[in-house]
């Protein structure tokens, strides 16, 4: 008879990983771990379903990874996956993890709002996907007025020349989302928040969660003759240099926000009056100018920013069967109620001086 349970799980950049086992009495049975991976000696393959066997159906993927760990003799070598992997594979296939295919996306395209606004509506659309009242969502930003959005955990005072923001008329706000500041004038970033359950990537580490949900992007600059890549932990990169950085927050409704800023034809030389960009900071890059240290997507693609924005809903609707909807007037009602208590207010501003 075939197995009651079955789950496949993808590694970033590695192997196909797939769980098939019964449950008997609440727990793990029959345990058939496969997959086009590599492991050495073979023997270990039984050690993983060994390990798993017995084990409870509501145990976390850190629990089912670390009996994995256990089990397997020093010098066994997995290639290509993980323990964490197999786990993923097994919480997918108790539907307890998910998968892309596993939920029903919606897109809602770039339209001008003020940033404050941008900004409260990451908190309010991922609560919306947390409660159940909206699918997972990508939305890409438009905003007008020149801005900074700082970190969840930055210092004002550190982070922003206060003569360069008054020069510039630079607005600036305070995001949800742990990660660095960024400089954002009209028209000179791409920037898209994704809003999704955190079953997404249920087991993962956070290291893996951000190559992960941006997997999509990258194709899309690659169907633009870009070859882009992650540099632990947020930045995303090309060979000529840093094209623009991620950031998260997880809810405790179960959501999770996946943002991202993408450099288009960013003003180096205003930016680093703006933002103090000190050495350290720089320290692990390998130079010594943070002008030098981003490289805009206009200079390396050619194409316009709407193109860019265009080809990656195209990319992101192809591939995870996405529809395009709009934003709700309840959820843009509430987003601007919370810039007046929140997001607009100099107690939130300056929470971290």
């Amino acid at each position: 008879m075939a197995p009651q349970f079955h789950g496949e799980y993808k590694v970033q950049g590695g192997k196909l990983v797939v769980a098939d086992f019964d449950l008997a009495a609440d727990r793990l049975a029959n345990v058939s771990i496969s997959g086009d991976f590599f492991l050495e000696p073979d023997e270990a393959l039984a050690d993983i379903n060994s390990a798993l066997t017995g084990q409870e159906a509501d145990a976390s993927a850190a629990q089912l990874a670390q009996a994995i760990t256990a089990a397997l003799a020093p010098g066994v070598v997995l290639f290509g996956f993980s323990a964490q992997a197999v786990a993923v594979a097994v919480r997918r296939a108790l539907a307890k993890a998910t998968g892309w295919s596993d939920h029903r996306w919606e897109i809602i395209p770039p339209s001008v709002l003020p940033t404050q606004v941008n900004v409260a509506l990451d908190e309010v659309l991922a609560e919306e996907v947390g409660a159940g009242r909206r699918n997972p969502t990508l939305r890409f930003w438009d905003w007008k007025e020149p801005s900074v959005v700082i970190g969840s955990f930055q210092s004002l005072r550190n982070e922003v020349d206060p003569a360069g923001v008054d020069r510039f008329g630079i607005n600036v706000v305070r995001r949800v989302s742990g990660g660095g500041a960024m400089f954002m004038e009209a028209g000179n970033c791409i920037t898209y928040s994704l809003y999704l359950p955190q079953s997404l990537v249920d087991g993962m580490s956070f290291a893996d969660s951000y190559p992960f949900l941006d997997e999509w992007v990258m194709a899309a600059l690659e169907s633009l003759g870009l070859k882009a890549f992650y540099v632990p932990l947020n930045d995303i990169a090309t060979e000529q240099g840093k094209i623009g950085g991620a950031a998260q927050k997880r809810l405790s409704n179960g959501a999770m926000l996946h943002h991202v800023t993408m450099s288009y034809d960013i003003d180096a030389d205003k930016m680093v009056q703006v933002l103090r960009i000190g050495k350290e900071k720089l320290s692990d890059k390998g130079i010594q100018s943070a002008k030098k240290r981003v490289d805009p997507l206009r200079r390396q693609t050619g194409v316009s920013r709407a193109d860019i924005i265009e080809r990656m809903s195209q990319t992101f609707a192809q591939r995870y069967g996405a529809t395009t909807t709009a934003l709700g007037t309840d959820e843009l009602a509430e987003a601007r109620v919370r810039v007046g208590t929140k997001f607009g207010t100099r107690e939130w501003l300056e929470r971290v001086p």
